[in-house]
């Protein structure tokens, strides 16, 4: 298998965010609501990606540190980060991708506070 061109670019924003509290299926964490940033690498080498989240009213969170291996695909849900803190839930942010490689990078939200779940996703933007 030929390696393909790179795509993608060094720098992503998404200016919304937003993780809904609880929801009707949280007993199922496949159903919980949550956000999801899915970062594509299509290069020949891992890319190292830091992430750093803004908030409204309070300074910045991060760096979160994030490898997505060569040529593969990672889901990150906001939910799960915990170092160096959490997200907080029921707070707008936004977040900007800094990688030492062209990747791609969409966002992805579920919120499941209601029985309809409501599912969002958008590309982010690139710089």
């Amino acid at each position: 298998m030929s390696t393909p061109e790179p795509i993608g670019e060094c720098r992503w924003a998404i200016a919304e965010g937003y993780i809904p509290p609880g929801g009707t299926h949280a007993d199922d964490p496949r159903f919980e609501s949550h956000e999801t940033a899915c970062l594509l690498n299509t290069n020949p080498q891992d890319a190292h990606v830091t992430l750093t989240i803004y908030f409204k009213d309070r300074e910045p969170a991060g760096p979160y540190r994030i490898t997505v291996p060569a040529r593969r695909t990672l889901h990150l849900r906001f939910n799960d980060l915990e170092d160096p803190e959490s997200i907080p839930r029921d707070t707008d942010y936004s977040s900007v991708f800094e990688s030492d490689l062209p990747i791609v990078v969409q966002h992805t939200r579920l919120d499941s506070r209601q029985a309809a779940l409501a599912l969002l996703s958008t590309i982010a933007y690139s710089a």
